[in-house]
């Protein structure tokens, strides 16, 4: 017994084909979403590992450099130097947008003025450390950037995911069980017109 409890009728029955036929279309395109979001989702994920690891590694340096500025200049000069270092970062945050989600763009700009201190009674790990800390700073929004897309990219994922299962496991079926179940009610209802009229047409022709 079909799922859809309605008239098995000629016109619910083109009613029903037209909708299968929707629901056909439907469920194509939401395959075709849902292995554009997960292509995109695969290259997010290389994308925002291979950016945590460069991230990591330039932390590392960082500090590294740091450390040895500290022991070679000291730890109180160092934080004199760093307060007249003009130096200043913008973030600008905007969006694009794959299969309807919106994705986000993060541009970190570094405003400054060099030189940023005397040479004088300064290391080269002091200017190693600052290239490398501006380095990290542009590696944390492309990761910031690369991470929020992929959690909106999943999420999208398992949306789509779900009213792919759902079309193939529900609604198709019911669709074709329907119309399966108005057809066979038709297709009886027909063979009994005919039998019926066939005896009539017998019982009329004994008549005579």
């Amino acid at each position: 017994m079909a799922r859809y409890q309605i008239a098995p009728t000629k016109t619910n029955l083109l009613a029903m084909k037209q909708q299968l036929k929707f629901t056909k279309e439907g469920h194509k395109l939401l395959e075709q979403k849902r292995d554009i979001i997960l292509a995109e989702l695969m290259g997010m994920i290389n994308t925002a590992k291979e950016i945590q690891e460069k991230t990591d590694t330039l932390l590392k340096k960082a500090y590294g450099y740091l450390e040895n500025a500290i022991i070679s200049q000291g730890k109180e000069i160092l934080e004199n130097l760093a307060s007249t270092i003009p130096i200043k970062s913008y973030v600008d945050i905007s969006s694009r947008k794959v299969m309807g989600i919106n994705l986000p763009n993060v541009e970190v700009t570094v405003t400054e003025k060099k030189p940023y201190y005397s040479f004088l009674n300064t290391s080269s790990e002091v200017d190693a450390a600052i290239a490398t800390f501006r380095e990290v700073l542009d590696n944390l929004g492309k990761l910031a950037q690369t991470r929020i897309s992929v959690l909106r990219l999943a999420k999208e994922a398992q949306k789509t995911i779900r009213r792919v299962n759902a079309l193939e496991k529900i609604y198709l079926p019911d669709y074709n069980e329907s119309i399966q179940y108005i057809q066979n009610v038709l297709e009886e209802a027909e063979r009994q017109t005919f039998f019926t009229l066939k005896l009539i047409k017998k019982r009329q022709k004994n008549k005579k």
